[in-house]
């Protein structure tokens, strides 16, 4: 979890689970997540998708790829991004997003990501 910066034009001082932004001309959804997660927390990851789904955000509608990836080591979060960030567990992240202002669409971002993985969990369990 994250707190957005105070001086972005978009949800400043907003809590997120996600981070992410444009897929440039010609690049793929995974090399732009990939891209977003070194611009805004400075590691270089291997992402994978998981879901991808039409969100019909706050300012409108758009293809969303949801991917994760496995952080091990520090982050050096861009200050001009991220005021704050932080590892929860499962508990409490649904304890902060009783708490505080999250973006709306990175909320359902969330859902469908949980949603996605415990069907394959379940499908592995079933074989």
């Amino acid at each position: 979890m994250y707190r957005r910066a105070d001086g972005l034009s978009r949800y400043p001082g907003h809590y997120e689970v996600t981070f992410g932004g444009a897929v440039d001309v010609g690049e793929s959804y995974q090399a732009a997540a990939s891209r977003e997660i070194t611009e805004e927390l400075g590691v270089e990851v291997p992402v994978h998708e998981v879901v991808r789904f039409l969100c019909h955000g706050e300012i409108g509608s758009y293809w969303l790829g949801v991917h994760e990836a496995v952080i091990t080591g520090d982050v050096s979060p861009d200050p001009h991004a991220v005021s704050w960030v932080g590892w929860l567990t499962s508990a409490e992240l649904s304890e902060a997003v009783r708490r505080h202002r999250f973006i709306p669409d990175g909320q359902e971002a969330l859902r469908r990501y949980r949603f996605r993985k415990s069907d394959i969990a379940e499908r592995c369990q079933r074989s």
